[in-house]
């Protein structure tokens, strides 16, 4: 056995992590970011186009040339390229990939000796894609629940609500807004099955745990609704292609790879996932109940469940695992570092002097509590930016430095309620958990352990994880998913940060103030 490769595609960089499953090590890890290779470029900010109104689109060419970059970057880094038997990856969530006839003709002919931006440069019926961030189809969100009988029924059918974010009122709003455009689209993609589309060398179909993030996938049958998709736009279930298991082995991987980079024409090629769904596998959650935090751009607080469990209130989400049995339950805080950055930036302070300056203030903050809505947030639904204080001064360094961190763990805790489940522990990942001092705020506002690992990328290592075992299922010598994962979840050496007992009961008091704030002016 080899090495395998996950890729995660997110918002702000393409990473790229090679796992060893035998000695179980991390081999390498390498990331582009795009704003320091593309801004001027194609314009982006934290990897996106914000347009206004809501609407922010990134150009999928971004993404292909980060690709080569990538692949750049783990050759030189000395990673032997053909040693690696099997690539999947991860994709954010949502975004949407508009693809005109030409697509599959030139994925099928790939030239070694041209860059594949040049070459991919005509495929697109559309230049740019709307991604997680853009929150500009409120309208196409009600015409889609009405389309197939009610809020509810898409509920029970979909497992989520229509969210502005969400793929199927994406492609409504273009269907709409530009029918000549969406006519010349013969293929729609999501990130993800965009990516591996890419890698292998034909359009490649979504799997279930990102096909459930669109407002357009039967739940439990893992398959495109046609009730969904005829409420959302004409000929959709043409643009398509059928949902496939997340452990399907969609074929080895284009020779552009091989003649290129020097991957093995043996190398095979698994399906993409919601970097949400591969942060699930990467973290270990593969036992209903076990629970993770990813500290990202937006904050994400999701649980492994062994069934069907919806948000009444459509705050939660619920995706397909890519294990193929369970369910993700998921909630997502779009102000996770954006707030923490906004109030970082706001006082002239470096993450360093952040978290001395969370340190030095107490468990409760003195009552001092802030609503931390920089932007319009997913949950609970805020429709425009908007920060709340309650005992709090604006010009109050410390008091705001940690009560953006606390709204952010209490949030987190009363908004999970719905799930229904004990917390015995959290795994974290995301860049903010290598702060300390912060994750010992949610260890204490949950009362449990919080653990991290050796790699703060959960959604590229469960990428990497993906494609061990559907190798191996593919080869005839299928592993547990218990076997796969358990050599890369073991947490650091001393890094397991316990609850203190008189801050837990200092946030108990805390959480019931901080509901009822959120209460008054959220309704």
């Amino acid at each position: 056995m080899g090495n395998f490769l996950g890729i995660d595609a997110s918002t702000q960089s393409l990473t790229g992590l090679v796992i060893d499953p035998v000695t179980g090590q991390i081999v390498a890890e390498e990331s582009v970011n795009f704003d320091e290779h593309f801004s001027h470029r194609y314009g982006v900010a934290n990897g996106v186009i914000d347009l206004g109104d809501g609407v922010v689109h990134s150009p999928p060419l971004m993404w292909v040339e980060a690709l080569e970059i990538l692949f750049r970057q783990l050759d030189a880094s000395g990673v032997k390229m053909a040693s690696i038997d099997a690539v999947a990856g991860s994709g954010q969530q949502h975004g949407t990939v508009y693809l005109n006839m030409s697509a599959a003709g030139v994925l099928g002919g790939l030239r070694a000796d041209m860059d594949l931006s040049e070459q991919l440069r005509d495929i697109f019926s559309r230049a740019t894609a709307p991604v997680w961030m853009d929150t500009s189809t409120r309208e196409q969100c009600t015409q889609i629940e009405e389309g197939v009988g009610g809020r509810q029924r898409l509920l029970d059918l979909t497992g989520n609500t229509a969210f502005e974010r969400f793929s199927g009122p994406q492609i409504r709003k273009f269907a709409q807004t530009e029918p000549e455009a969406y006519e010349r689209t013969a293929s729609i993609c999501l990130v993800s099955s965009f990516m591996t589309s890419l890698l292998a060398g034909r359009l490649v179909p979504v799997d279930a745990g990102d096909a459930s993030g669109t407002n357009l996938m039967d739940i439990r049958q893992r398959r495109w609704s046609p009730d969904a998709l005829a409420a959302t736009a004409d000929g959709l279930n043409r643009r398509l292609l059928p949902v496939i298991d997340a452990d399907s082995v969609v074929g080895p991987i284009s020779p552009f790879w091989v003649e290129r980079y020097g991957l093995a024409a043996t190398c095979q090629v698994l399906p993409f996932s919601g970097d949400n769904p591969c942060s699930l596998i990467g973290l270990g959650l593969v036992q209903p109940g076990q629970m993770a935090l990813s500290l990202g751009t937006s904050d994400t607080f999701f649980a492994c469940m062994d069934q069907v469990r919806t948000s009444d209130s459509g705050e939660g989400a619920l995706f397909a695992s890519p294990d193929g049995e369970h369910y993700m339950a998921l909630i997502c805080f779009l102000n996770g570092s954006l707030a923490r950055e906004a109030v970082r930036d706001q006082y002239g302070l470096n993450w360093a002097e952040f978290a001395e300056t969370l340190r030095r203030t107490e468990p409760g903050n003195d009552g001092r509590l802030m609503l931390p809505y920089f932007d319009a947030e997913i949950v609970p639904h805020v429709t425009a930016a908007g920060v709340i204080r309650e005992n709090l001064d604006k010009g109050d360094v410390a008091g705001n430095v940690r009560a953006v961190v606390e709204a952010q763990a209490m949030s987190s805790r009363i908004h999970a309620e719905w799930m229904g489940i004990q917390v015995q522990s959290v795994s974290v990942t995301g860049g903010a958990s290598s702060s300390e001092d912060i994750l010992q705020v949610y260890a204490d506002v949950h009362n449990c352990q919080v653990h991290r690992f050796q790699t703060t990328n959960a959604a590229a290592l469960g990428a990497a994880l993906r494609a061990v075992h559907g190798l191996a299922r593919a080869q005839g010598t299928p592993m547990s998913w218990e076997d796969v994962v358990d050599p890369f979840i073991q947490p650091e050496a001393g890094s397991t940060i316990s609850p203190r007992p008189e801050a837990v009961s200092r946030y108990t008091e805390c959480v019931e103030a901080y509901r009822a704030l959120e209460q008054r002016h959220t309704g």
